[in-house]
């Protein structure tokens, strides 16, 4: 364990070049990491570029110093241009005569790697400086001044998180061009860190709102394994799901794990069921992913890009990819870059190992001839036939960032120590004027850029909807469709411009759901343990509607509404009651006025043979006056035909009641008559001379005046009225009369049902009293069958649906009519219309044998 230890200490002092047999001074025991590019000049720039994606390492054995780190792999063509953009800027910058006046920049351009053990080894660099040094102090200190007051750089987040830890302890600024990281972001972690790309903050919620605007909700996801892409899909996943967006996977690949893992990626994208894949990679990654895809390729899928990778030409030879979209820097024109790129000679490419590298791989030539199996560069080379993204200078990105990232320093520089006429290239001054300068820049660059930083040196978010989209040559090239812009007033930062071209060359938007949307009628039910995107669509329940596409819940239809057969509307109910122009209410109609009718013929009959012994024998007062009451009683029935209203329902129960007990009332004199009369035929009895005529009438007048004071008490304390039942059926509103009193409505029922079975009972005993028409034997008939129909009216009252308990009603009034007048009058009429020998006094009296009828 201790010599473990030590052995650890010794590595450290190798870093901070202490040597264990002199640690009374300071020097650098490892050499210095030189420049790509450079150039001298009064003050130096710094930048910071990934021209290759990998380092070279070996197994650190802790007994010898390790060897310096050496970048390898192939070379990115673009990021070198970009590359020399810093160049470019640098040198118009000095061809100025309003920009630092008198001064000359220079530069010290090196390749990161893309690896962070590189970035930081070259940031320690730049704040210490190249030369090595010795203090003769304990306190190994420098009093010099830092190396560089600012750098360009670097281009992907990981390093630049690494080098803006080191560089803002001591407040050199760091002006990245493509670091997107949205923790850059924060101050009291990164204060030096100033950046031209816009944060990821914003690309993340343009993305989901993209996602959204195309109504995606099913959608993978994969991502660099970095801070760069573990970051930004963090927070895209955050907005997302704001958004309603459901992610059926997300994974995570860096080019420096297991090819395993990779595989592993390109398996789980291949047999997901989204159709479209939300990539937040860098372009070292995509590119090894869509070399793996390309190997067994999905099906076909919409992928949706960062700006890392979405605008990098070298994968439009990926035709899985054709209708990619996704949001890159806004394209640029810098005059005169391309002349400055494309004035390179073998000479000057041997003056930096990057343009040697780049020179002898483009041409497939040696230019110092020491390349095994490679010719020798001869000087026929024309850099202006190369057809790469060195040479094409017409959608210029990134490039533009590191454009405007040079010229943000110069602006700071200049504001330090140049006055209104002139600058001082001997002034002295530290880091943090030119961190506290750059802070405040606000200009326009040659090229129509405004360039200036927030509180977080971040700058405007303005980014380009790029659409891959395949050319009539069959080559595919990037599209601008639309445009993001986060000054915009919310909800207004997204616009398109024109049509987009999508997966397969489709011109309609593809598809990507866990389940179709559901329609209106029904809701959306979450299937169990799977994402909020994947759900069942259930009908609405009865009485329930949804009007909307994929409702969450059904809202219940007003009481008075009921939904149409789709259940995606609430339609008023239809008003159900026993209207004139129905079926039901003709058939009762033509009884109803045929009862009365008859009535009146058989009083017709009465009155032509009222002289006659049948009639006078039967009382023809109370045989007119009942049947008047009859013809009511068939006619009363009309009032429950037709809407029920205020004064219908008040009329209807009353007039039924009333006609009835007058009916009742005639009947029962006529019985009390029969029983009377008999009594009067016994020796000694007078019992006539108490039951004549007036009594008869004063009796009739009795009886229904009772029925009459129920009448009013009923419609004085809770007359009937019209009302809507809404619950007798769901889907319809019965209107009918509610009987507001339910005492009153059974005591007028209860009144004529005492009156029958009163009449009932004395015609019962008058049956077989001795006569030869005997009225008696008719009034039990016909109380029988008025007993019988209004007995069983009351369960078919309660029990009838709707319009029928009315028609019941009009039923048993009609039968209990049509039962007296046909069992009272029919035997008589018969007589007199067909009998007339019968309608006699001896007859009568019994003193003529009688025949059978």
């Amino acid at each position: 364990m201790q010599r473990k230890s030590m052995s650890m200490f010794i590595s450290v002092l190798w870093i901070t070049g202490l040597s264990p047999a002199a640690w009374t001074g300071c020097r650098l025991w490892v050499e210095p990491q030189m420049p790509d590019l450079s150039m001298n000049g009064d003050f130096i720039i710094g930048g910071l570029f990934s021209v290759h994606y990998y380092m070279r390492s070996e197994q650190n054995t802790y007994n010898k110093q390790p060897l310096q780190p050496q970048c390898s792999g192939s070379m990115s063509v673009g990021e070198l241009s970009t590359a020399r953009v810093m160049e470019f800027a640098v040198h118009e910058i000095n061809n100025r005569t309003d920009l630092l006046p008198g001064i000359t920049l220079g530069y010290q351009i090196h390749d990161s790697c893309g690896a962070v053990p590189m970035s930081v080894k070259v940031a320690l660099q730049f704040a210490n400086g190249m030369e090595p040094f010795y203090v003769d102090t304990d306190s190994c200190s420098k009093s010099a001044a830092a190396a560089v007051p600012a750098l360009v750089g670097e281009s992907s987040s990981t390093p630049s998180i690494s080098m803006a830890r080191i560089l803002g302890l001591i407040g050199i600024p760091q002006v990245s061009q493509f670091a997107t990281c949205a923790c850059l972001s924060d101050k009291r972690q990164y204060p030096a860190f100033f950046r031209t790309v816009p944060s990821d903050h914003y690309q993340a919620a343009a993305l989901a709102k993209l996602v959204k605007h195309f109504g995606w909700t099913w959608i993978g996801a994969v991502r660099s394994d970095s801070d760069y892409g573990n970051n930004g899909m963090a927070s895209f996943l955050k907005a997302a799901q704001e958004e309603g967006i459901c992610v059926e996977y997300s994974e995570s690949y860096y080019r420096t794990q297991p090819r395993s893992k990779l595989e592993r990626v390109a398996n789980v994208i291949r047999r997901s069921t989204a159709r479209v894949i939300v990539a937040f990679l860098q372009s070292g990654e995509m590119g090894y992913l869509l070399e793996e895809l390309a190997k067994q390729p999905p099906p076909p899928l919409q992928w949706i890009g960062s700006e890392a990778w979405i605008i990098q030409p070298e994968f439009l030879r990926f035709n899985m990819c054709a209708g990619a979209i996704g949001f890159g820097i806004p394209r640029s024109v810098i005059p005169g870059l391309r002349e400055f790129l494309l004035d390179l000679s073998p000479a000057q490419a041997l003056k930096s190992p990057l343009l040697t590298e780049f020179w002898e791989s483009s041409f497939s030539c040696s230019l110092k001839g020491s390349s095994e199996g490679a010719r020798e560069c001869d000087g026929s080379e024309d850099i202006r036939a190369l057809q790469n993204p060195y040479t094409d200078t017409s959608e210029l990105r990134e490039a533009n960032m590191v454009y405007k990232a040079t010229y943000a320093i110069a602006h700071a520089i200049h504001g330090v120590i140049c006055n209104d006429t002139q600058c001082d290239k001997s002034a002295k001054f530290t880091p943090w004027q030119i961190l506290d300068q750059l802070k405040r820049v606000n200009f326009t660059t040659k090229n129509g850029y405004q360039v200036s930083f927030d509180s977080n040196g971040d700058p405007v978010a303005v980014y380009e909807l790029v659409n891959w989209q395949v050319k009539k040559d069959g080559t595919m090239s990037f599209v601008t469709v639309g445009q993001y812009d986060s000054s915009r007033p919310r909800g207004q930062e997204f616009s398109m411009s024109r049509a987009i071209s999508w997966m397969g060359d489709q011109t309609e938007v593809p598809r990507s759901v866990c389940s179709e949307s559901c329609p209106p009628g029904t809701r959306k039910a979450v299937q169990k343990g799977k994402p909020v995107c994947c759900y069942d669509c259930i009908p609405c329940a009865e009485g329930e509607i949804s009007n909307n596409t994929d409702s969450l819940n059904c809202i219940r239809c007003p009481s008075e509404f009921w939904p149409n057969t789709q259940q995606d509307s609430c339609l008023p109910k239809p008003v159900e009651f026993l209207s004139w122009d129905d079926t039901l209410s003709i058939i009762l109609t033509v009884f109803s006025i045929s009862g009365a009718f008859i009535a009146v013929c058989v009083a017709a009959v009465f009155y032509k043979h009222r002289t006659s012994p049948i009639v006078r024998a039967n009382n023809s007062e109370l045989s007119f006056l009942l049947l008047f009451s009859l013809t009511l009683c068939f006619l009363c029935s009309l009032t429950f035909i037709g809407r029920p209203s205020e004064w219908s329902c008040m009329l209807r129960h009353t007039a039924f009641g009333i006609t009835f007990v007058l009916c009742i009332s005639c009947v029962l004199g006529k019985t009390i008559v029969v029983l009377m009369a008999f009594r009067a035929t016994l020796p000694g009895s007078d019992a006539m001379k108490w039951f004549g005529p007036p009594q008869q009438r004063l009796s009739v007048l009795t009886f229904t005046l009772i029925q009459v004071l129920i009448c009013v008490l009923w419609l004085t304390i809770s007359p009937p009225f019209p009302f809507k039942n809404l619950k007798q059926y769901k889907e319809r509103i019965i209107l009918e009369c509610g009987l507001g009193s339910a005492i009153g409505f059974w005591a007028v029922l209860g009144y004529i049902g005492f009156l029958a079975l009163l009449c009932f009972i004395l015609a019962f005993l008058a049956r077989k009293l001795p006569d030869n028409f005997n009225e008696a034997k008719f009034i039990t008939f016909s109380m029988l069958i008025f007993c019988a129909v209004w007995v069983s009216f009351i369960p078919a009252y309660v029990s009838s649906p709707g319009k029928f308990t009315v028609a019941v009603e009009i039923f048993a009034i009609l039968a209990s009519s049509f039962g007296l007048i046909t069992c009272i009058f029919a035997p008589k009429c018969f007589i007199i219309m067909f009998r007339p020998e019968q309608n006699t006094k001896k007859h009568l009296m019994g003193k003529v044998p009688s025949k059978a009828l």
